[in-house]
């Protein structure tokens, strides 16, 4: 039997028209409210009629999101989210893959009246949305962009706190031949978490022991630390550009009889959730996903419904999680101490 509004409310325990209100985000309902009306939505899975929303608001129910990869575990993590938040607010989602726009500002989800808003999360030819989004005057918000200059209506995470946290760490350590192993140039993140591994070095008079750019992938990390391996030096630890290229480190590392961490310790970036699943589990740089398209969310529905005229954006700071590619032997489980006393530690 479908769910119905007087369900909700029922559910909820408020009456009709506040459920109505939340659904179409009037702010006067209290929070506490809107938290109850959510809640009852989820529980119950309720899916406001979209044909009967369109009708009476000239809007289409749909919200777009542009990726430029559905090869990237944070990537999906942010879409899941996105999904859910949007779909307790009467809408669909729409996802295309794509790493830029045609000629003549030519994409199908910008086309007249196929979405009420859309999403970009890591645009690399940003400029050219932005201005076929404004033009044809639909709402958007960024997520992970490239230029600061286009900071109106974006989320993003502070990745330059998330290099300098992570840097640190290695450091409080006692690990000073620190190596970073970056993404390209071109994304924003590399660029800014760089920026924060270096600083961290300088604050204590360090030069790093190799800065090197890639892909974010395993075979990056893995192919790199085979090379340190050939040249017979290693650095005292790695900073990870994001958890594909730690992992990579990692298994180089441990198929050559190098420990992790005892000879060298290893920070990834994402937290992925394989980061706490192999062993040994990775430290990590969280980018909390659920923050972000929360944000996100909230802003571009803002943007649809005119609450927000002037640009507006939002940081978010990430979070160290601290595993076993960096703990110290006496924080280790019981069950890994005697395997690390047996190991001399290398830096």
């Amino acid at each position: 039997m479908k769910v119905s509004i007087f369900d909700v409310a029922k559910k909820s325990g408020l009456s009709v028209v506040t459920v109505s209100r939340v659904l179409n985000g009037v702010e006067t309902v209290r929070e506490k409210n809107r938290q109850k009306v959510l809640e009852a939505i989820k529980e119950l899975d309720y899916r406001p009629n979209a044909a009967a929303r369109s009708l009476a608001s000239g809007k289409t129910g749909i919200i777009g999101v542009i990726v430029t990869t559905l090869h990237d575990p944070f990537f999906d993590a942010v879409v899941k989210e996105l999904n859910e938040v949007l779909a307790l607010h009467g809408y669909y989602l729409a996802v295309s893959v794509s790493t830029g726009i045609g000629e003549g500002g030519n994409h199908y989800l910008i086309q007249e009246d196929r979405v009420d808003g859309l999403i970009l999360l890591s645009p690399v030819e940003e400029d050219n949305f932005i201005l076929e989004l404004k033009r044809r005057g639909i709402p958007y918000v960024l997520i992970d962009h490239q230029k600061p200059e286009n900071d109106a209506f974006s989320v993003t995470v502070d990745n330059f706190k998330g290099g300098y946290a992570a840097t640190r760490h290695l450091l409080e350590l006692g690990r000073t031949s620190i190596a970073h192993l970056c993404g390209q140039e071109v994304f924003r993140s590399t660029r800014e978490r760089r920026g924060g591994f270096m600083l961290a070095l300088e604050e204590q008079g360090l030069e790093p022991f190799d800065v090197v750019y890639g892909d974010f992938d395993i075979a990056f990390g893995y192919k790199t630390c085979q090379r340190w391996l050939r040249e017979g030096k290693l650095p005292g630890a790695v900073f990870a550009g994001d958890d594909n290229i730690a992992l990579g480190v990692v298994n180089a590392l441990m198929e050559a009889g190098v420990s992790v961490p005892e000879q060298v310790a290893v920070v990834g970036y994402d937290d992925h959730y394989i980061a706490s699943r192999l062993r040994p589990h990775m430290t990590s740089v969280r980018q909390p996903a659920d923050k972000i398209a929360l944000a996100a969310a909230d802003m571009l529905l803002k943007r649809i419904d005119g609450k927000i005229k002037r640009g507006a954006s939002q940081r978010i700071d990430p979070e160290l999680i601290v595993r076993e590619t960096t703990a110290n032997k006496e924080f280790l489980p019981s069950f890994f101490r005697k395997e690390a006393a047996a190991t001399k530690e290398v830096d």
